[in-house]
């Protein structure tokens, strides 16, 4: 049984066959609806979410399968005192998959050490989000063709941004990728990022501060908001929320083919002017998250994809 707490579980060709399902699903996603049948899906989410939870049940109930769960922890038995372990013994009882998000670091890990089903990490605190990588992998594909010899500025929250952490962890595996991380001192990427990632794979990184002047250089563009829910300091989350605003204005000294993404919800990150131009990628990544979803369902129920016949993932 295979789990996904971490985008490195996952193998470069695994990964790579997750994407090429993804891509023949969106192509005609009625082929799949009914690969699913008779499958419950378990979303247990410990802190609010919009996109990932609706796009996970969308996802399954587009497979042609069922889904229960809860959107917050007080509507679970944590609030009782129920740890993380018990909850996966229990639910595992009742779904044949389980996707959780927690404000926890590891929880989802914990949640696969005793699940007799499947678990997905929807996202465990600053740390991981692997599903959502593999949505910013997808969408990077399809608008530039490759995953490799990318230039690739990530600004905004990088401390406390999983999504910054989980694309950088995967794209380091991809030869000839180089990184601008695009931040104030206090949101720079965590130093254990550098030690443990960035150095290891003898990696080229900028560590800068100017949006403007970063921006000729990149092949992509990933923002991200400043996460007010991360800060402990209401006064600190104030001064740097608007530090950085990519307008359309901003976006004439990018090049004319750099996609700008962003996992979503945006605050004042990027100027509603953006939307218009061919360059904003996001609502494209809020499409593919639905197709990234169904693919790694089958995968890790080990349904064989009707087109191929063939499973996605090795036992």
């Amino acid at each position: 049984m295979r789990h996904l707490i971490d985008p490195l579980n996952f193998t470069m060709e695994e990964t790579l066959r997750v994407l090429n399902l993804a891509d023949r699903i969106s192509a005609k996603p009625s082929d799949y609806s009914h690969v699913a049948e008779g499958k419950k899906l378990a979303t247990l989410f410990y802190e609010p979410s919009t996109r990932t939870r609706l796009s996970f049940e969308s996802a399954m109930l587009s497979l042609g399968g069922q889904t229960l769960g809860f959107s917050g922890a007080e509507q679970s038995s944590a609030t009782k005192g129920e740890t993380v372990a018990d909850t996966a013994r229990v639910v595992s009882c009742y779904a044949d998959i389980i996707a959780m998000r927690h404000p926890k670091e590891g929880a989802p890990l914990r949640a696969s050490m005793y699940s007799k089903v499947p678990v997905i990490n929807a996202g465990d605190g600053g740390h991981n989000h692997p599903t959502q990588t593999l949505i910013d992998m997808m969408t990077i594909r399809q608008r530039k063709g490759r995953l490799d010899h990318l230039t690739v500025g990530f600004c905004g929250d990088l401390k406390f941004g999983r999504t910054v952490h989980s694309l950088v962890n995967s794209l380091v595996r991809y030869p000839d990728n180089q990184f601008y991380f695009i931040s104030p001192e206090e949101l720079r990427v965590p130093d254990y990022m550098i030690e443990d990632t960035l150095k290891p794979a003898n990696v080229t990184y900028h560590e800068v501060t100017s949006l403007e002047d970063t921006l000729p250089k990149l092949d992509v563009l990933y923002m991200t908001r400043v996460q007010k829910e991360r800060f402990f300091n209401e006064e600190e989350y104030i001064r740097l929320k608007g530090i950085y605003m990519l307008t359309k204005n901003k976006l004439q000294l990018a090049p004319p083919d750099m996609p700008v993404l962003h996992p979503l919800p945006r605050v004042d990150e990027i100027s509603l002017d953006v939307d218009e131009d061919k360059r904003a990628a996001y609502f494209d990544q809020v499409q593919n998250g639905v197709y990234i979803r169904m693919a790694l369902i089958m995968a890790l129920l080990g349904i064989p994809d009707p087109k191929t016949g063939e499973e996605v993932l090795s036992c």
